[in-house]
């Protein structure tokens, strides 16, 4: 059996043996090193309208925008017959009376009405 105290006199020869040498690193490694780290940063923060563009999506996400906003604004300019014109209306060109509206053509062609 051995002794507790000669093995931590052993251990503690090893551990001033070991502080009394200096680690050396290889030739290249620090210069490795700061190049990795400086290829993982982020990039800098957009400023101005090129953080409004990628935060929209970058160009998919503006030509989708740009498509739905001009077929909106047509939709509400000239909307397809059969239904009210809204800006007609809003700018009192036009007055629409509920009496002018098809019901059955904005009501599933009447399918939703019970016939008495």
């Amino acid at each position: 059996m051995m002794d507790e105290n000669v093995n931590d006199t052993e251990l503690e020869a090893l551990f001033q043996q070991a502080r009394a040498t200096a680690p050396q690193m290889p030739d290249g490694l620090l210069a490795r090193v700061l190049s990795d780290a400086e290829t993982m940063q982020p990039a800098p923060p957009r400023r101005g309208w090129q953080a409004v563009f990628s935060a929209l999506g970058g160009l998919p996400g503006m030509g989708g925008l740009i498509t739905a906003s001009c077929l909106g604004f047509w939709l509400g300019v000239a909307p397809p017959t059969g239904l009210p014109d809204l800006a007609g209306t809003v700018l009192g060109i036009e007055n629409t009376l509920e009496a002018d509206i098809n019901v059955n053509t904005l009501t599933a062609f009447g399918w939703d009405i019970e016939e008495s």
